[in-house]
């Protein structure tokens, strides 16, 4: 009987930690297993130079729910007894890292050649975390013996010699017990192996099989009104086994990619582009991305998840690595195959290094150039994709303070007042004026709410292009860009344009002074609710508007008032009362000042709540409002 030998690493706690701290998920074991029993196959084709039968090379699972085993065995290089003591007996140990570090000192074989999955050498005692003993049948590929290796853990282990037809290697796990809170059944059932082995296992290189049941008509029944069916065992490859990102692009259709992009990533539209490109150097790695033709579902919840499904030579490693892709991009759906990335012993998270930023950087840089193909080539996708995640890039434009606007700035539509579609800031600045020095724009609720306000109609009137931004982040991001081409954004709404001629300014000039006491009895009667009334060429039909000073905007005070947790003393731009001295209501507030200050007093009224009510802003007191309507009318 062969002598029990104790494991070579520190202590029982040492194993206890292996088996029970490193990884997350129970089910990761038969990732672990599977990863070396591909490993295995590789050192054996590798050793052989490529002579070896590769339609033998296969990896088997073998459920027994009466014996509560499971399984995993292979057609690979096999272990010797000396390998089973290095490998086995040793935590830590692993035989695929000093493979691949003995392959790269050959001057024939490069790196990228030694294709091995495992460097840790703490998978395999993954399989204790199912089971309560694990069985090791193995014969090395060239050699005459066999031997087993058994244990049940943390008293040690047995090797002891056996009998074993062909080389490889077969793992057999005795399953633990079922308990109220771990059911270890589930892994007897074919359907959850199945699911498993798709899910972290699909593209291993090798084919995966198992004899599954399934239900056949039998022969002779299918034309009865009554079908017979029975029940046969069927010999089943689990893989895919070749990726379709592996495959030559030009040899891949277009229905392939959509079907893929619907199976894998849960969506019943075609993506609107696929970007599927290889990067070779010092950080290799093929990326498969797809732009979505709508919004996610519950894309802008905090449940939703961004990232790229990450693949390390074809296993599955997570679902969403949010570290490859900036928030900006977070739209983007799709998978990263590299086999440089550093992964934790565990293999189920990234370590924050080098290599990791230096992929994210390559998949921004690639999509935003995709991007602006499109835009380029095919206006009208463009704007599709705009319509859906144009918001995206404009957090692009002022996050991380702006260091990125100039990777977006050119990405950005917005509508335009002379065009009346989209245009970008490149066509904008093109066809300006030849004295113009800002890019005008304006914001509101929508279009038609802001192509009808008093200093957009007096811009277009001077043949002036304005932009009219929708989206609440827009003047956030006209902030951040401040220029662009050398051309400065000017909130038209804010301030003055300083667009009159020497003689315009003269008049105007001597109409506020002229005007002077109307204008400071108006500024009284309305108290703090402006900081001033004044006279204003900027108003063609309008009788009055009103103008944000200094500060924040009209339109950035309604997003911080929307704001959760608002203080007490909310943020408000300065607001501006200004009056159209053309307009017949002027002459009416001159008469009345002579005559009936009171009135004079219930127009300004009237003519600040109309001039809130056109800027969005609803009124303190719409009944009295009414009221003086009325009364007006009336009189």
């Amino acid at each position: 009987m062969a002598k029990k030998k104790q494991f070579k690493a520190e202590s029982k706690r040492l194993l206890d930690l292996m088996i029970n701290s490193i990884y997350t998920h129970k089910e990761i074991f038969l990732r672990e297993l599977v990863s070396n029993a591909s490993d295995a196959i590789d050192k054996y084709y590798y050793e052989s130079q490529g002579h070896a039968d590769a339609s033998q090379f296969e990896i088997r699972i073998e459920p027994n729910k009466e014996a509560r085993t499971l399984t995993i065995s292979d057609t690979g290089i096999g272990m010797s007894k000396e390998e089973l003591e290095e490998n086995l007996g040793t935590i830590a140990k692993s035989g695929s890292l000093a493979f691949k570090e003995e392959m790269k000192k050959k001057e024939e074989n490069n790196d990228e050649d030694v294709d091995i999955i495992g460097q840790f050498g703490v998978g395999f005692y993954s399989a204790f975390m199912v089971a309560k003993d694990v069985r090791v049948i193995t014969k090395k590929a060239g050699s005459d013996e066999a031997y087993e290796w058994v244990s049940a853990g943390e008293d040690g282990y047995e090797i002891t010699p056996c009998t074993k037809e062909t080389n490889g290697t077969t793992i057999i796990l005795t399953l633990k017990e079922d308990t109220d809170e771990e059911k270890y059944s589930q892994y007897l059932e074919t359907y959850e192996l199945k699911e498993l082995i798709k899910k972290y296992s699909d593209y291993i290189r090798y084919p995966i099989k198992m004899n599954v049941e399934t239900q056949k008509m039998k022969e002779g029944t299918e034309e009865s009104e009554k079908p017979e069916y029975e029940t046969v065992v069927e010999d089943q490859t689990l893989n895919s086994m070749v990726p379709l990102w592996k495959r030559q692009k030009s040899k891949i259709t277009d229905e392939e990619y959509n079907q893929f992009y619907k199976d894998h990533f849960y969506d019943y539209q075609d993506p609107q582009k696929v970007i599927h490109f290889s990067v070779e150097g010092n950080t290799s790695f093929t990326a498969l991305l797809y732009i979505p033709s709508h919004l996610p579902q519950g894309f802008y919840s905090q449940d939703y998840k961004k990232g790229l499904q990450l693949y390390c030579r074809g296993v599955f490693i997570m679902d969403h690595a949010e570290e490859l892709l900036p928030d900006s991009l977070r739209f983007v759906k799709g998978l990263v195959d590299s086999q440089d990335l550093s992964l934790n012993i565990s293999r189920e998270m990234l370590q924050h290094d080098h290599q990791l930023k230096l992929i994210a950087g390559r998949i921004e840089k690639k999509v935003l150039n995709e991007l602006g193909n499109m835009l380029a080539k095919d206006r009208e996708a463009y704007e599709k994709f705009f319509e859906e995640f144009g918001v995206n890039l404009k957090f692009g434009v002022y996050n991380n303070y702006g260091m990125d606007k100039d990777k977006f700035q050119d990405l950005l539509l917005f509508y335009s007042s002379r065009e009346k579609k989209y245009v970008t800031l490149s066509e904008y600045v093109s066809r300006m004026k030849e004295d113009q020095k800002d890019i005008y724009f304006v914001s509101g609720k929508d279009v038609e709410l802001i192509d009808k306000m008093p200093v957009v109609q007096t811009l277009k009137n001077k043949e002036f292009e304005v932009l009219y931004l929708t989206d609440e982040v827009d003047e956030f991001v006209m902030q951040t860009l401040m220029n662009y081409k050398e051309k400065t954004f000017r909130n038209a709404a804010q301030g003055d344009l300083d667009l009159d001629t020497e003689e315009e300014k003269e008049a105007l000039n001597k109409s506020k002074e002229e005007n002077k006491d109307l204008l400071t009895f108006m500024k009284e009667a309305l108290g703090d609710e402006v900081a001033e009334v004044k006279l204003s060429n900027k108003l063609t039909e309008d009788p009055v508007c009103l103008t944000a000073g200094e500060g924040i905007s009209f339109e950035m005070e309604k997003v911080f008032a929307n704001m959760p947790n608002q203080s007490p003393m909310p943020m408000k731009a300065m607001r501006i009362l200004e009056i159209n001295p053309n307009h017949p209501i002027f002459e009416t507030l001159k008469s009345l000042y002579a005559t009936d200050k009171d009135k004079v007093k219930e127009v300004a009224e009237v003519l600040y709540d109309q001039a809130c009510l056109i800027e969005g802003f609803a009124i303190k007191d719409p009944i009295a409002y009414s009221k003086k309507i009325c009364e007006l009318l009336v009189k």
